[in-house]
C-alpha cells in the first residue's frame, strides 16, 4: 500500500493535469454561457499555478488556446495582450542587472556597507539588510538574495571561527585565505592563475552550498545569529522590492494592469509609486529587524546600537575579514563606474519622469513616453558602451546578448502576457463583472475591512502559489469590485498588490527563503514563526500607508472619473 501510495504521488502533477479539467468540464459544458467558459479558464489556471502542476509560463498560455476555441477572443486578439509596455521595461531593467552582475558592482555595495555599519550581530543584521533591500529595489529579490548569501554565509563562518583565534585568523588572511569554504591552493594565487578579487565571483556563482557546519556551531549564540542573518537577507531581499515599481514582478503586472484598463489614471508612475512605497518599505524594514533581534539574538539592543565603541575581539577580527575582502576588490573598474552611472541616471528620469508633484520631462511628450521608455534607452546604452578600449579586430561592449539572455526571466514575460489575456477574458467574457455581483454584500463592511480581507487572503494564498500568479488572478475580481461599490480601484489594488510580496511563511514561499533555507542553518518552523509576526507588520504598515499618506498621493478618497464602469448589469448566473 506505501509503495502505491508512493507511485501515485510521483504521478501527482500527471494526474492533477488530468483530472482538473475533466472534473471541471461540465460547467462550459452544460451551463455554455462565456461566463461559465471563462471561469473554467480561470480555475484551471488557478489551479495549475498553484500546484505548479505545469511550468507557469505554459499555464500562462492556456488563454491563447481555449479562449479562441470557446469564442471569447479572436486568437488574433489574444496574441496582442501577450507583449506589452511592461516587456519593454523589463528589458530595460534586466540590462541594468546583468550590467551589475557581470561587473561585480553588487558586492562592492555590499561589503561597503558591512564595512560602515560594523560586525556586531544586530548592527551587522540591520546593515545587511538595509543594502540587501537597496540593491532588490533595481534586481530581482531572487537575484538579490543569491548575490548577497555566499558573501553572508562565508561571513558567518569567519565570525564563528574569530572568537580566540585571533592570531589564526590574521595569518590566514595574510596568506589570502579568506573564506574556508573557497579555499583554494597557494600555489594557483600565486600562478597567477586566480586573482584574489575573484574569490568573490566564484562564490557568487557557485550552486547553493550547503554550510559546512550545518548543526556544528560553537556556542548556541552563534546559531541564532546564523538563523537570523540568514532571514534577514530572505526578507529584506522581498522588502526592499515593494519600493519601485521594477522592484518586483507583482509591482509591474500591477502598473500594467492599470495602464492596460484604465488609460486615464495618471496616478501609477515611478515618482508617486516611490514616495508612497519608501515609507512602507522603512517601516516594514525596522520592523522586521527589531522582531528578528528580539526572536533570535534577545531584547538588548543597546549593545547593537552602542557596538561601534566596544567591540570584541571575535568582531575585530570579522571586521578585518571584511575589509580584506573589500580591499581586494581594488579600486572601481571603469566597467563599474559606468554601470553606477547609468543606474544612477535611470532612476533620476524614472523619478522626475512625471512625479506628481511637479511637471516631469514626459510633459514634453504628452501620453508617449512612459517609464519602458527610459529603461529601453539606457538599457540598449549597455550593448554600445565600449567595457575596454576598441581595438582593430575586437569590440566588447560592457554586456552582450548571451550574458542578458542568461539573466532575461522568459518565464515571467509569458507570465505576465497570459494575466493579461486573462484579465481581458474576464472583462469581454462578463465574468469580472459577475464576480462583483457576487461579492456585493461585501459592500455593507467598511471600505478599510474588505481591503483588509483581501490582504489577509493574498497574503495567505502567496504562501503556496506564485506572487506573479496570486496578483495575476485578483487584480480582474478586485477591480469590477471597487467599481461596484464606487471606491477608487487603486485603495483596493494597491494594497493588495504589496501584500502579495508578504510570503515569508514557508521556504516554498518565495525563491529568496528557498536560497537562505538551502544552508543549513534553519528549519521549518523558525521560518513559520519569523514569518508569521513579519506578514502581520506587513499587513498592517500597508494598512496604515493606504489610510494615512496614501490619501493624498493617489486621491484615494474619491472616485475618479477614469474609474468608467465595465457595464456591471447582471449577466448570466453560473
Amino acid at each position: 500500500m506505501r509503495a502505491f501510495a508512493a507511485g501515485l504521488w510521483s504521478y501527482r502533477n500527471l494526474l492533477i493535469i488530468i483530472l482538473t479539467p475533466l472534473l471541471m468540464l461540465p460547467l462550459p459544458l452544460i451551463i455554455q454561457t462565456q461566463v461559465a467558459q471563462c471561469a473554467f479558464t480561470l480555475v484551471l489556471m488557478a489551479v495549475f499555478w498553484m500546484m505548479e502542476a505545469l511550468p507557469l509560463s505554459i499555464t500562462a498560455l492556456i488563454p491563447a488556446l481555449v479562449f479562441p476555441l470557446f469564442g471569447i477572443m479572436k486568437s488574433s486578439v489574444v496574441a496582442t495582450l501577450y507583449f506589452k509596455d511592461f516587456h519593454l521595461l523589463l528589458l530595460g531593467v534586466i540590462c541594468l542587472a546583468t550590467s551589475i552582475e557581470k561587473w561585480g558592482l553588487h558586492r562592492r555595495i555590499a561589503l561597503k556597507l558591512v564595512i560602515l555599519v560594523g560586525v556586531n550581530p544586530g548592527m551587522l543584521m540591520l546593515g545587511l539588510m538595509t543594502g540587501c533591500a537597496f540593491l532588490s529595489m533595481w534586481l530581482s529579490n531572487t537575484s538579490t538574495a543569491a548575490m548577497v548569501m555566499p558573501i553572508v554565509e562565508a561571513l558567518m563562518q569567519q565570525v564563528m571561527s574569530a572568537e580566540g583565534q585571533v592570531s589564526s585568523q590574521q595569518e590566514k588572511a595574510s596568506s589570502g585565505i579568506c573564506n574556508p569554504a573557497l579555499q583554494l591552493e597557494d600555489g594557483e594565487l600565486l600562478k597567477g592563475r586566480i586573482h584574489p578579487g575573484q574569490l568573490f565571483l566564484l562564490s557568487v556563482h557557485q550552486a547553493l552550498p550547503s554550510s559546512p557546519l550545518n548543526s556544528k556551531y560553537r556556542t548556541h549564540r552563534d546559531h541564532m545569529m546564523c538563523k537570523s542573518l540568514s532571514l534577514c537577507i530572505a526578507y529584506s531581499a522581498s522588502i526592499g522590492g515593494l519600493t519601485t515599481l521594477p522592484g518586483t514582478s507583482s509591482n509591474l503586472i500591477f502598473a500594467e494592469y492599470i495602464h492596460q484598463f484604465y488609460p486615464e489614471c495618471k496616478s501609477i508612475n515611478f515618482g508617486n509609486w516611490f514616495v508612497f512605497s519608501l515609507p512602507i518599505c522603512i517601516i516594514v524594514l525596522l520592523s522586521a529587524w527589531i522582531w528578528l533581534h528580539w526572536l533570535f539574538l534577545g531584547s538588548d539592543f543597546r549593545s547593537s546600537l552602542c557596538s561601534r565603541g566596544h567591540r570584541s575581539e571575535r568582531e575585530k577580527a570579522a571586521a578585518k575579514v571584511i575589509k580584506d575582502q573589500y580591499e581586494a576588490l581594488g579600486p572601481m573598474s571603469q566597467q563599474e563606474m559606468i554601470t553606477l552611472a547609468i543606474f544612477l541616471l535611470m532612476a533620476v528620469l524614472w523619478f522626475v519622469r512625471d512625479p506628481g508633484f511637479m511637471p516631469g520631462w514626459a510633459s514634453l511628450f504628452p501620453d508617449y513616453a512612459t517609464d519602458a521608455t527610459v529603461a529601453l534607452m539606457l538599457g540598449i546604452l549597455f550593448f554600445i558602451i565600449p567595457a575596454r578600449r576598441p581595438t582593430a579586430d575586437h569590440y566588447e561592449a560592457l554586456i552582450t546578448w548571451k550574458e542578458f539572455q542568461a539573466c532575461m526571466p522568459w518565464e515571467i514575460c509569458l507570465l505576465v502576457g497570459g494575466g493579461f489575456a486573462l484579465a481581458e477574458g474576464t472583462k469581454v467574457s462578463g465574468l469580472s463583472s459577475w464576480v462583483a455581483e457576487l461579492m456585493s454584500p461585501l459592500g455593507n463592511l467598511p471600505v478599510l475591512g474588505i481591503i483588509t480581507i483581501a490582504c489577509i487572503i493574498v497574503t495567505s494564498i502567496t504562501e503556496v502559489a506564485s506572487n506573479p500568479a496570486t496578483i495575476t488572478i485578483f487584480l480582474p475580481i478586485l477591480s469590477p469590485l471597487a467599481e461596484a461599490m464606487k471606491v477608487n480601484p487603486l485603495y483596493m489594488l494597491i494594497p493588495t498588490t504589496l501584500s502579495v510580496s508578504f510570503s515569508f511563511l514557508l521556504p516554498i514561499s518565495n525563491p529568496p527563503n528557498a536560497i537562505v533555507f538551502a544552508y543549513g542553518h534553519l528549519s521549518i518552523m523558525d521560518m513559520v514563526k519569523a514569518g508569521l509576526g513579519l506578514n502581520v507588520i506587513g499587513v498592517l504598515t500597508v494598512l496604515l500607508a493606504v489610510s494615512t499618506w496614501g490619501m493624498p498621493i493617489f486621491n484615494l478618497n474619491t472616485y475618479p472619473d477614469w474609474a468608467s464602469s465595465h457595464g456591471l448589469t447582471n449577466t448570466t448566473g453560473i
